[in-house]
């Protein structure tokens, strides 16, 4: 008796250890998504599609078939779908996503309306307009204000605040009709605090927190080859600073074969223009579990343009060159990069003249070139750096970043040398006027 009992309790403890390591396999197998109910009936082994889009509550089709609503997590066999977002008012997006067992495919989608509203920002005309080099400034001028002493030059401020539709300019200077503002050049210092003025009379220097005296301020003609190497090289170890965080490979191609090279705001993609074929090898850092599924291009053509993705190491075409051959095209200050120590003014002092020219309007086209692909009229970076804004068949675009979902926010009159993205991501701001009898100003498209 005592050994039939023996054997049943043995029966019981296997059968326990049975049903304990069977729920905790089942237990891990769902935790990673597997043996999922769904609509379709059990998936064995599924991935995790996160349908997120801003704004949220977008239709989420998934070949063909509508699934459920943003923001969603979707548990999908592993394979190929083509997954579209479509809600009133705005564009659809549209990707073909690859999912992978166990691992998490995230949209990320931004959705643009299909009729933007434009919001004034100036009022007064604008002219020679130009972005400061951390983008949260313009400086203008204007020469129609009601009264003589409110002509002059000005600075919108692009910074957040509690009432962004109530954006005023601030006046930094007073006009003065002899030195023609109006067709002067101007250069930001790197730090975005000051402007250099540059007319044919007089060169200066203002301070653009604050009223300015042009009249007053000193003239740094003779300084100002110094001044700018000085500027020159704090862009230089600035730069330098950032594409350190890049592989020492895609520094070789954008540091010797590429021109127009701009990183994007979070400073971990590298747009740029192919001068050269290249070939990137594969994994130059390691993969990460789950990457953008796209389709990228590692072999690289001359005239083409690129975007670099440094975390996840990836290389996606863009579209062709279009800027005219003969035009000015940015360059990297830091070809340098993997020496031991950084150059000095003080002991290359020739090192830190190369974006000066014997013009003064050169001078100023290199500088401002260096800063924002928009003197250059090509590419520019979203605010969100998942985006890139450009102009097109007389349409303001925007596309992203690894080549997909190219879509139209704004087909209106502008002025096609000006489009430049709010900081935030929230607008872009055009220069346009809506009559011949009426001076360009500066507007707002609402993106949100």
């Amino acid at each position: 008796m005592k050994k039939k009992l023996s054997f049943i309790s043995i029966g019981y403890t296997i059968l326990s250890a049975i049903i304990i390591a069977g729920g905790s396999y089942l237990a891990i197998m769902y935790a990673q998504g597997n043996y999922r109910f769904t609509q379709s009936g059990v998936l064995v082994e599924s991935g995790l599609l996160s349908a997120n889009s801003f704004p949220t509550g977008a239709q989420v089709i998934v070949n063909g078939e509508l699934t459920t609503a943003t923001d969603d997590t979707i548990y999908l066999e592993p394979g190929i779908y083509t997954v579209e977002f479509k809600k009133d008012g705005y564009s659809p997006w549209r990707k073909e996503l690859v999912i992978e067992k166990e691992l998490v495919t995230q949209t990320n989608a931004r959705l643009f309306p299909v009729a933007p509203s434009l919001t004034p920002l100036t009022f007064t005309g604008v002219e020679n307009v130009l972005p400061s080099p951390d983008g949260q400034k313009l400086v203008y001028y204007t020469a129609s204000a009601s009264a003589e002493t409110r002509n002059g030059l000005y600075v919108l401020d692009l910074n957040d605040s509690i009432n962004p539709f109530q954006k005023t300019s601030r006046q930094i200077a007073v006009d003065v009709p002899l030195y023609e503002l109006n067709n002067a050049d101007f250069i930001w210092s790197p730090d975005s605090s000051q402007l250099m003025i540059l007319t044919r009379l007089k060169q200066v220097i203002v301070d653009v927190n604050q009223m300015n005296n042009l009249l007053s301020l000193p003239d740094i003609s003779f300084r100002r080859s110094e001044i700018l190497s000085e500027w020159e090289e704090e862009m230089y170890l600035r730069e330098r600073q950032y594409l350190a965080e890049f592989p020492e490979e895609i520094i070789e191609i954008a540091t010797q074969s590429a021109k127009n090279v701009y990183m994007a705001p979070d400073k971990r993609k590298l747009l740029y223009t192919a001068t050269a074929s290249a070939v990137l090898a594969p994994e130059i850092v390691p993969p990460l579990p789950s990457t953008n599924t796209q389709p990228e291009s590692r072999k690289i053509e001359p005239g083409n343009i690129y975007v670099y993705d440094s975390e996840e190491d990836k290389n996606f075409l863009i579209a062709s060159d279009e800027t005219e051959i003969d035009q000015v095209n940015k360059s990297l200050l830091a070809d340098d990069l993997y020496q031991k120590s950084p150059r000095t003014l003080k002991a290359s002092p020739s090192a830190f003249t190369r974006l000066q020219d014997q013009t003064v309007a050169n001078t100023a086209l290199r500088f401002n070139t260096y800063h924002s692909s928009l003197t250059i009229n090509t590419l520019q970076w979203f605010a969100d750096s998942n985006y890139l804004l450009f102009i097109k068949d007389n349409r303001v675009q925007i596309i992203s970043y690894d080549g997909t979902n190219n879509t139209t926010l704004y087909s209106g009159p502008f002025a096609e040398n000006f489009i430049y993205p709010w900081p935030d991501g929230s607008r872009v701001i055009i220069l346009t006027a809506f009559s011949p009898d009426t001076p360009q100003n500066l507007y707002s498209i609402e993106l949100k």
